[in-house]
C-alpha cells in the first residue's frame, strides 16, 4: 500500500520503466509514457525523480519534451529541479589510459560494447555470450592496477567503472533534503543490483522498496513482474494523482 500522507517517487530507467534492448541506444519510450509522467509529477507536486545510470543529458533525450528532477551516473550527477543546471560532482578522474585498457579489454570479446558516459564507464555484454566471467576479472585487474577510488559493479549484462563515493543511495539523499521532497515518505522502483543502494536509501526514511523482476533481487519481494506492469502502475497513478488522492495499491 502506497503511503497515505505525502509521498516521492525515485524511478530507475532501464528495465524499470522501459524494457531492456540489446544495445543502450536500442531502448525506446512507449507512446503516452512521457506525458503519464509529467502528470505524475504534477500530482506530486514535484516529488517525482529519476535516479538512473544514464546521463541526464541522455534522459532529458529520451523523455524531451519533459525535463525531470535526476540523479544521472549513478549520482555523480544530479538536476534537482526540471529548470536546475546539472550539477557535475567530484568524481575520481577516469585517465585516457584507463579508457584505453577498457576499450583493449571489450574489444576481446564480440559483441560487447563500451558505453562511455565521462565519469563511468560501462561494458554491455548482452550481445557476446560468455564474456561475463572473463571481462569481469579483466576489469577488475584494470580497477586494481589504476589504483584510483573506482569501483566495479555488476548489473544487468553490464560490467561499469564507477566513483565509489557517488551511488543511487547519495541522489536519494541529496533530493530528500529539498523542500519539494522533504518531510515525505519516499519510494524508490528499480530492477537491478545498483538499485540496491536507491533502495536502502529509502527505507532509512520509513519509505519503500519496490522491486521489478527476480532475476537481481534474491531477497526481496517482487513488486512487478517487468517494465509493462511499472508503466500500468504509473498510469493508474496518474489517474489516482489527477482527483487529488496520493494514494494506490500496488
Amino acid at each position: 500500500m502506497i503511503p497515505s500522507r505525502p509521498w516521492a517517487l525515485f524511478l530507475d530507467v532501464d528495465g524499470t520503466l522501459l524494457d531492456i534492448s540489446e544495445t543502450p541506444g536500442g531502448v525506446t519510450v512507449p507512446p503516452g509514457l512521457t506525458a503519464t509522467l509529467e502528470t505524475v509529477w504534477h500530482g506530486l507536486h514535484g516529488a517525482l525523480a529519476f535516479v538512473s545510470g544514464r546521463t541526464i543529458a541522455d534522459l532529458d533525450r529520451l523523455f524531451a519534451p519533459l525535463r525531470l528532477p535526476a540523479g544521472g551516473q549513478h549520482g555523480s550527477e544530479i538536476r534537482l529541479a526540471p529548470e536546475a543546471p546539472v550539477a557535475s560532482l567530484a568524481t575520481a578522474p577516469i585517465r585516457e589510459s584507463l579508457r584505453r585498457q577498457v576499450a583493449a579489454v571489450a574489444a576481446a570479446f564480440p559483441g560487447a560494447e563500451v558505453e562511455d558516459k565521462g565519469r563511468t564507464i560501462a561494458v554491455h555484454y548482452r550481445r557476446a555470450p560468455g564474456a561475463a566471467e572473463p571481462l569481469t576479472q579483466n576489469l577488475r585487474r584494470i580497477v586494481e592496477a589504476n589504483e584510483t577510488p573506482l569501483i566495479l559493479t555488476h548489473g544487468r549484462k553490464v560490467l561499469e567503472l564507477r566513483d565509489a563515493g557517488h551511488s543511487k543511495a547519495t541522489a536519494v539523499h541529496e533530493f530528500m533534503r529539498q523542500p519539494v521532497f522533504e518531510g515525505r515518505v519516499p519510494l524508490f522502483v528499480g530492477d537491478d543490483v545498483t538499485d540496491e543502494d536507491g533502495f536502502r536509501a529509502v527505507e532509512q526514511y520509513g519509505g519503500t522498496a519496490l522491486a521489478v523482476g527476480t532475476v537481481h533481487r534474491p531477497r526481496r519481494a517482487t513488486a512487478f513482474a517487468g517494465p509493462a506492469d511499472v508503466r500500468s502502475w504509473v498510469t493508474h497513478l496518474s489517474k489516482t494523482l489527477t482527483g487529488g488522492v496520493e494514494t494506490c495499491r500496488i
